[in-house]
């Protein structure tokens, strides 16, 4: 027989089932400590009776989740993110990975799958771009002058107006 192993809040239900047993505590006072419904404490307690402490234990205790990557397919993604795909990013790969090999994986789990290998993604960044200049004008001092205040350029005909001049009309 394996050993069981309990949570804490597993062995807490264990306790107060055994009190339920000894007749120390009702069922309804046990499910109120518990946090579950009277119903529950009583299904509870009927599957204790019938498969001892294995009963508080989640059923799929020990088990490997049905979604989960086989190792195999994980040893590919790593065989061709070393080889032929060696600098593309995360990202980029589970794109390859699905278009030429047939992997239709997540990118997350592209990640994590390389990760745990220990191949971080590539980061090739640009250079950052020198500043952009303007153009110099013919002579020293020379600036072109933008006024963008409000003016009564109509004086009182009309409303104010701003003057942006669109081009180098000097």
């Amino acid at each position: 027989m394996k050993g069981l192993t309990l949570s804490q809040k597993e062995e807490a239900r264990l306790q107060l089932l055994n009190r339920v047993l000894e007749g120390r505590i009702g069922v309804k006072e046990a499910a109120v400590l518990v946090g579950v419904s009277e119903r529950h404490g009583w299904r509870l307690l009927a599957a204790y009776r019938e498969e001892g402490a294995a009963a508080l234990a989640h059923g799929n205790r020990g088990r490997q989740p049905a979604h989960t990557i086989p190792e195999e397919v994980k040893g590919q993604v790593i065989a061709l993110s070393i080889g032929p795909y060696q600098g593309l990013n995360h990202c980029h790969l589970t794109e390859v990975l699905a278009e030429r090999e047939g992997l239709s994986l997540s990118r997350s789990s592209v990640r994590r799958t390389l990760l745990a290998a220990g191949q971080r993604s590539p980061k090739h960044r640009r250079p950052p771009k020198h500043r952009c200049r303007r153009e110099r004008y013919p002579q020293e001092g020379m600036l072109l002058q933008i006024d963008g205040s409000r003016h009564d350029w109509l004086e009182g005909r009309g409303q104010y107006l701003t003057l942006v001049p669109t081009g180098r009309d000097r």
